[in-house]
């Protein structure tokens, strides 16, 4: 195998991952990213998410999205990536209660304001057979205090 070869791997590897964690076919996980931030951008994002972070042996997809929840609250991302890692990591069964848990140990290092934004999109994207009594006006805005 030569150089290109481990790079086309890799590539192909790491759309895999992207498709795997947005949920949707690998040729839309490309176009998807290439729309959001360009060719050049989507290819080296596929080139770093084959390599052994996302492909590794060592962690589960359970593991990794965690450690992505982690890293994009500490950076009080609270957006479409990190609903996306919210639902990559409900897929490899972190239940609601087990994301709140993350919050509030979160909340311990990264103090509350992140943490508590990053609770109501918890909350705003769970499914609604998980909250008891839950509506779609009920979690709209879980920090209105109204």
């Amino acid at each position: 195998m030569n150089a290109s070869d481990n790079v086309a791997d890799r590539i192909t590897a790491g759309r895999a991952v992207y498709a795997r964690n947005l949920g949707v076919p690998e040729d839309e996980a490309e176009s998807m990213l290439a729309a959001r931030a360009g060719a050049q951008y989507a290819r080296e994002a596929f080139l770093a998410a084959g390599g052994p972070g996302w492909s590794g042996t060592e962690l589960t997809d359970r593991d990794r999205s965690v450690a992505v929840i982690a890293a994009l609250v500490g950076q009080h991302v609270v957006d479409a990536p990190l609903i996306t890692y919210l639902n990559a990591a409900r897929a490899a069964g972190v239940t609601e209660e087990g994301l709140a848990e993350l919050m509030m140990l979160l909340t311990a290092y990264l103090g509350q304001p992140a943490a508590s934004v990053a609770m109501a999109t918890v909350l705003s994207t769970a499914p609604l057979a998980v909250l008891p009594g839950a509506s779609p006006s009920s979690i709209s805005d879980p920090t209105d205090p109204a």
